[in-house]
């Protein structure tokens, strides 16, 4: 649930579109959140929360349990106080804040639909914690919360609003996590199988992932790939899509077809992994961009060059997905 404090005494918000989630975290507390919002006669609606201890008006948020990656906090803290389920929109901005304590608090946001039906089956109720669930309109928002950190945050969201970027879908480019040294491996390097590190990264990268609702899982036909997405598959109950036209022997050989991929995952408008290598990254990346009009630049390749068990997420607007990115957020593995 959301942690203590009085009330940021320094703080500043970073709603920046390109996005690097630091799962590894350093000495300050790091927390995730959302801001949760629904559709009510044709008009936007946020989700405020009113802390009973702090008698404040807040965004839903809390730490990161120990295993846990940003985005699956956020998540299950926003469930945790409003027994709201959501999967995870667009990053929305992280504030800085010092507590009473004198440490820094970092906490992540990202913008989550409410559906209909997540909000009947919410089973909240008034506790210690969470004096009472407020939805109301973004101008009356701006008023009621209490501390201008999570004003900031609202105003990336009435941005994503007024930029018709509401509603959106993730293509989620994931490198495979740690395989065996190919200078060792005495088979095909098609053939090399995880490290028993990466079978823990596979593991832990299960919940971030879920967190966005994955719907589609697509992955190379390379051992490493598969097997670092086979626990997700499993998780949702999802059958993998192997494919030659994203695995580095195809790379190698001039003949990957990353464009043959991400056209048809753009066309689909689903939330979808692709999983692939370290040199095939770049050229999945630039088909994004290309599939959907965006102007390409430095960022690209900032959101391609990825560690073993790192992944990119690509936001694209769910109504409009050739008016460009509409954020791109980065995530390091934790081990």
């Amino acid at each position: 649930m959301s942690s203590g404090g009085t009330g940021p005494a320094v703080a500043t918000a970073d709603t920046t579109g390109i996005t690097v989630i630091a799962d590894r975290p350093d000495r300050a507390v790091y927390a995730a959140g959302g801001l949760v919002w629904r559709v009510v006669d044709d008009k936007v609606r946020i989700l405020l929360i009113h802390r009973t201890k702090y008698r404040d008006v807040t965004l839903p948020k809390g730490k990161v349990d120990p295993g846990e990656m940003l985005a699956e906090t956020a998540v299950r803290e926003i469930f945790e106080e409003t027994g709201i389920r959501v999967v995870l929109g667009a990053p929305v901005g992280v504030s800085r804040y010092t507590m009473a304590n004198r440490k820094q608090k970092v906490v992540h946001y990202w913008a989550a639909e409410a559906t209909d039906e997540a909000v009947r089956a919410s089973a909240f109720v008034p506790n210690r914690e969470i004096a009472a669930l407020e939805w109301m309109s973004v101008k009356k928002a701006r008023a009621r919360l209490s501390y201008p950190v999570d004003v900031e945050i609202l105003e990336a969201f009435a941005k994503l609003i007024a930029d018709g970027a509401l509603r959106t879908f993730p293509l989620i480019v994931l490198r495979h996590a740690k395989a065996a040294n190919r200078g060792v491996w005495l088979g095909s390097d098609a053939t090399r199988p995880l490290t028993p590190r990466g079978r823990a990264q596979a593991d832990a990268i299960v919940g971030p992932l879920r967190a966005f609702g994955v719907q589609k899982i697509v992955t190379s036909d390379a051992r490493r790939c598969v097997e670092t997405v086979k626990p997700l598959a499993k998780s949702l109950d999802l059958k993998l899509t192997k494919t030659p036209l994203l695995s580095q022997d195809a790379w190698d050989e001039g003949e990957s077809d990353p464009r043959a991929v991400v056209g048809k995952r753009v066309r689909a408008g689903k939330a979808t992994v692709l999983c692939s290598h370290g040199p095939v990254l770049p050229d999945i990346l630039r088909e994004i961009a290309l599939a959907t009009g965006t102007m390409r630049g430095s960022y690209l390749g900032s959101a391609s060059a990825l560690e073993v068990g790192a992944f990119s997420v690509v936001h694209l607007s769910a109504t409009n997905p050739g008016s460009g990115i509409i954020s791109i957020e980065t995530h390091l593995p934790k081990i």
